[in-house]
């Protein structure tokens, strides 16, 4: 059991990263910050059932993502419906969070972000259904695992398997127009064309 006088030093690490999810959540820095500070009153007053030794940033994650479902998502009366079973392959995307680091050793998915500006990838993110941005969010900018994504999320890890697997098929399709306009791929070079 932890001990809330231990909740600042532990837990306030997390803030700006909590923040920057907060803010692909609402897209508004107010609302960002309200959901945060809400997410950290909950986690303070919730830190005595925190377990020690257990992941923190998950936990902390998962209160976000709570917090953010019961605040913002709740005032819509039905969720939005997408279809996204019609979209192309095309094997743009890879990883957001490692495509700068790994610029040497880069896979062609990889040097194709490298000239994608940040606020195309955003832009393309942000288009996203919610269910599926986040689960991209979480796993290829914040860096979860399938299992710490399940336990934010609170859905069982093959949903989440395919929630970033049709999240990223469709942040594929958003990012094809760019791509195709700077010569990055051929144009109507999707996987069914013939070439």
């Amino acid at each position: 059991m932890a001990d809330q006088a231990t909740f600042a030093e532990e837990a306030m690490g997390y803030m700006d990263a909590l923040f920057s999810a907060a803010m692909r959540m609402t897209h508004n820095a107010a609302d960002a910050e309200d959901l945060v500070q809400e997410t950290y009153l909950k986690a303070y007053r919730a830190f005595p059932s925190f377990t020690e030794g257990t992941n923190l940033r998950a936990w902390l994650y998962r209160i976000l993502t709570n917090t953010y479902i019961n605040l913002y998502r709740a005032k819509q009366r039905r969720p939005e419906v997408t279809d996204v079973e019609d979209v192309e392959d095309l094997y743009l995307y890879h990883r957001l969070s490692n495509a700068s680091e790994a610029a040497g050793s880069a896979s062609a998915e990889e040097e194709v972000l490298l000239t994608i500006t940040d606020d195309e990838v955003k832009e393309a993110l942000d288009s996203l259904p919610e269910v599926f941005r986040m689960a991209v969010y979480l796993a290829d900018v914040e860096g979860f695992s399938y299992a710490e994504i399940a336990e934010i999320t609170e859905v069982p890890a093959g949903t989440v398997m395919s929630r970033l697997h049709r999240g990223r098929k469709a942040l594929q399709k958003a990012l094809a127009p760019y791509a195709e306009t700077h010569g990055l791929i051929g144009v109507g070079s999707g996987p069914n064309e013939e070439g």
